[in-house]
């Protein structure tokens, strides 16, 4: 129910969707938010920049976008959500990250909802900025994160109770015990995925009551999105501003009995994209692309946008190749998926994986598990082929091609 242009249920990216200029497309990326985030500023797989949890990448801070963008003259500021080790104020202008729940404490009393502090902060951001000087900001928001702890997990504004009332959410075709019940052996109750289900989704009541509530979070950070576009154009530099929307990861809503993301399946790896670029031209704008498009790319297209060397370290590609260059560019159709393991292998079990639009092969390392996907004819990933005598050559040629891009993604 959840598209990127909106759904049957909620009807989001008012503001980005329902006007050009505009590119839309899926982004696919390692499922965690601390290497994923790491992968966004840097460029780098997380085998290269070597966060595998919520600690500080290795990579400089001058070879990331945010930092070649200031050494360049940008005004730089940050917002919201920071999973990666100590905030350094330093590394910003600007700078305002947010606690990691939905309410926060302010000073003198009272309470402001996680989306509205984001909206607010970004908002003085754009308000201050040195108005001779180009700028870039990152809006992290901390929506649609489950608040981890508390039992209610989402917890939107009471202004949006109203919404999506008398509609309700459909359950996904294997959200079901027997989709649970074919994952590897090593999924027991203990998983964490598993875990955040029971949290979550264990009952139909519950479920309902836990994917409105995520929907209406959704929903206001489409409004917040909204908000600051008018704000850009307002002032007068919508058409010259690169606008970029997209998440750290995908969301099992219930999918093969699990929660929350990790994992190279489908629901777990894929996530919207959308990017508002004043140089499209005309006759492509509103258009969207399958392509594989991935975390690594984001910084590369930033600082491609900006007229800034692309340091040789980075591994991603500028997505405006997709739609400033040829109609048909030499664009991968392929990729290399890997997550580690966090906690311990009973919690959340490492994998890696080999991407296609067709086929998908599946590591989990430290049990020596492989799994083979049929997309074309099984794109919920419920029938594994590893052992059907004809996937056999599939399963060779891609074990031969997972190794090459694992080794080059180092």
């Amino acid at each position: 129910p959840f598209r990127t242009a909106g759904g049957p249920i909620m009807a989001t990216t008012t503001y980005f969707g329902a006007q050009n200029p505009l590119s839309r497309g899926i982004s696919r990326s390692p499922p965690h938010s601390g290497p994923v985030l790491d992968s966004s500023d840097t460029g780098q797989w997380m085998s290269r920049h070597a966060c595998r949890g919520f600690s500080m990448f290795k990579t400089p801070w001058d070879q990331t976008y945010p930092g070649l963008l200031r050494e360049h003259g940008y005004y730089t500021g940050f917002v919201g959500k920071w999973h990666n080790g100590s905030f350094n104020a330093n590394w910003f202008d600007f700078s305002r990250p947010a606690p990691l729940k939905h309410w926060i404490e302010v000073e003198g009393g009272g309470r402001i909802h996680v989306t509205q502090k984001n909206e607010k902060d970004a908002l003085e951001f754009l308000e201050t900025r040195p108005k001779d000087k180009r700028f870039c900001l990152t809006v992290a928001f901390f929506a649609t994160h489950a608040e981890d702890g508390n039992p209610q997990q989402f917890l939107p504004q009471p202004e949006s109770m109203k919404w999506y009332v008398d509609q309700p959410v459909p359950v996904p075709p294997n959200a079901t015990e027997e989709s649970w019940k074919r994952l590897p052996p090593f999924f027991t109750e203990k998983n964490e995925g598993r875990n955040r289900w029971h949290w979550r989704f264990d009952e139909p009541e519950k479920y309902q009551t836990m994917m409105k509530n995520y929907y209406r979070m959704a929903t206001e950070v489409d409004t917040t999105c909204g908000r600051l576009i008018e704000e850009l154009r307002r002032q007068g530099v919508l058409d010259k501003t690169l606008v970029i929307f997209t998440t750290d990861n995908g969301y099992f809503h219930g999918e093969h009995g699990l929660a929350d993301k990790w994992y190279p399946h489908q629901e777990s790896i894929r996530v919207p994209l959308i990017i508002r670029d004043p140089r499209m031209a005309e006759e492509k704008r509103g258009k969207t692309d399958d392509a594989f498009t991935l975390n690594v790319d984001l910084a590369p297209t930033i600082l491609g946008a900006a007229g800034v060397k692309v340091p040789e370290r980075m591994q991603g590609r500028d997505m405006s190749a997709l739609y400033l260059g040829d109609p048909d560019p030499q664009w991968r159709t392929e990729f290399f998926y890997e997550h580690d393991t966090i906690g311990d292998e009973t919690r959340i079990p490492a994998s890696e994986a080999l991407v296609r639009k067709d086929w998908k092969y599946m590591l989990w390392p430290n049990q020596k598990v492989e799994q083979l996907f049929h997309l074309a004819t099984d794109p919920r990933e419920e029938h594994d082929l590893v052992r059907d005598p004809a996937a056999a050559e599939v399963l060779s040629e891609m074990r031969k091609r997972f190794e090459e891009l694992k080794a080059a993604a180092k």
